[in-house]
């Protein structure tokens, strides 16, 4: 669902670094120093289409006890065949960002959609 990137060499996510150079990108991993390209459009990672739309997602955690709160949002790219449903239910609660897939104090099977 999310575009992730990591490192090809040793799966780090967060110390990357990279430019733009037209239509690619060219990344490096802070933690082994490899290198790789990467094209510009992002595509999904399940079906390799290019169509792919951005929307915003929270990032929830728990503020007291039980209580949740949204304490930062992030964007990630959704596919429009292999996320449907989703996009479907982000669209029709706008403008409220969509919500994580798991709650820290909600397991999956506990979450109404």
């Amino acid at each position: 669902m999310a575009l992730n990137i990591c490192c090809p060499e040793c799966d780090e996510a967060e110390n990357l670094r990279g430019y733009r150079e037209g239509e690619v990108i060219h990344l490096t991993c802070g933690a082994c120093d490899r290198t790789w390209d990467r094209p510009a459009t992002p595509r999904c990672d399940r079906c390799g289409g290019d169509d792919l739309q951005a929307v915003v997602k929270a990032i929830v955690e728990r503020s007291r006890g039980t209580q949740l709160s949204i304490v930062g949002s992030q964007t990630v790219h959704l596919c429009t065949d292999c996320d449907a449903d989703t996009l479907e239910r982000y669209h029709r609660n706008r403008p409220n960002p969509l919500m994580p897939d798991e709650l820290p104090t909600v397991g999956p099977e506990q979450m109404e959609n």
